[in-house]
């Protein structure tokens, strides 16, 4: 059915449009929500990795720190061996070696 002067639109074109524009609210509603559960994602994905960063920091940072006793140690090390105390070196390795090993045994064994 037509109203006066041609200017309407059938009935059946008017259930067409009403029912593709309820589509595309629906379709808009549930791309929203996808949308709003990628951001909040993304924000955790970004607290995460600073978190980690943060954490790669100290461990950095501890690394250094045992490093720097290492090569205390090493140093006091040679200057032991360069004084002849070689005896006394001997007895310092072995208890090293006694200390790993029961170490070692304990967390093996356990």
């Amino acid at each position: 059915m037509r109203r006066a002067g041609g200017y309407g639109q059938p009935s059946g074109y008017q259930n067409n449009y009403q029912m593709v524009e309820e589509e595309n609210d629906n379709m808009t509603e549930n791309l929203f929500g996808k949308v709003k559960e990628l951001k909040s994602l993304s924000i955790d994905i970004g607290n995460e990795v600073r978190h980690q960063n943060k954490m790669l920091n100290e461990m950095d940072e501890e690394f250094d720190g045992v490093g720097s006793f290492l090569q205390g140690t090493m140093g006091r090390l040679k200057a032991l061996t360069k004084k002849g105390y070689h005896k006394n070196l001997m007895y310092v390795i072995l208890f090293c070696f006694v200390v790993l090993f029961v170490t070692w045994f304990i967390v093996r064994f356990r």
